[in-house]
């Protein structure tokens, strides 16, 4: 059994119900984030599911220079700022480098290490020492039993409020698959295991100036792994995905998402008192 962890007013972990990580891939504008965040609680409080808002505020990891990054780190956070203040819930987002978790770790309540730098050793250690909850995405070249040592470098600062998030491992080129077998071995280690839903379908860089993505096999994957007992599941939700800003191939629509969710409470109840 994994170990419960607060963030904010959501519990996740231990023998918790799932918890749903969401939000749009980046901030688009104050008016977009305030509007999803506002629908996405309404479709989490209709089914029941705890609701953690995403969205970047800076997207440093995108395929090509010309590609839209987001507002930046201080107009960024200020807009989550305004979401927290407003609705109450509670903030995840992404931080790239060390001089961002101070700002950061003022408005949010999850900082998450994106994939690429779960290894960082500076930036974990940062993470950890701001006394947040620190989300680490599991990197496309790691295997599960390695996460322990990520795990290890942000428990060595005293602080062992951490998630881990499994988002697909590469798979040849610009293509990436799910080994199921990754949730039970994250798990083993004590902390609660996230399933990245979207980012799992990701064609990285599949378009040529941009990734790819194959949305309609989102909701095969995000049943598999709730079957398995994750404690949540992450997913970059948009009004109209065809026309996000980034990461719309892999982002499932607004729509969608109630059935899906209902689909996800129900194995998830089945399946997590017999683990």
């Amino acid at each position: 059994m994994t170990r419960e962890i607060e963030i904010g007013n959501v519990k996740i972990g231990g023998r918790k119900p799932l918890a749903l990580i969401a939000g749009p891939c980046v901030i688009e504008s104050e008016l977009a984030v305030m509007r999803l965040a506002e629908r996405l609680m309404t479709v989490c409080n209709g089914v029941s599911i705890p609701l953690i808002f995403k969205a970047s505020y800076d997207k440093a990891n995108r395929t090509s220079i010309n590609s839209y990054r987001g507002p930046g780190t201080r107009e960024g956070l200020g807009i989550l700022r305004k979401v927290r203040n407003s609705l109450g819930i509670p903030l995840l987002s992404d931080i790239h480098s060390v001089d961002q978790v101070a700002p950061a770790a003022e408005v949010l309540d999850v900082l998450q290490i994106p994939a690429f730098l779960c290894r960082q050793t500076d930036l974990l250690v940062a993470a950890g020492a701001s006394g947040r909850v620190i989300n680490v995405k599991k990197g496309q070249f790691l295997s599960p039993w390695d996460m322990k040592h990520v795990v290890a470098k942000i428990a060595a600062t005293g602080n062992e409020n951490i998630t881990l998030t499994e988002r697909g491992a590469s798979f040849g080129y610009n293509n990436l698959v799910v080994d199921m077998r990754s949730f039970p071995v994250m798990r083993s280690d004590g902390y609660p295991v996230i399933f990245d839903a979207t980012h799992s379908v990701q064609l990285p860089g599949g378009q040529g100036g941009s990734s790819g993505g194959q949305r309609e096999f989102i909701a095969h994957l995000a049943r598999a792994a709730v079957a398995t007992g994750v404690d949540g599941v992450f997913m970059e939700v948009h009004e109209d995905p065809d026309k996000a800003l980034c990461d719309g191939p892999n982002s499932i629509a607004l729509r969608d998402l109630p059935s899906l969710l209902t689909t996800l409470k129900t194995i998830d109840a089945t399946c997590k008192p017999a683990l």
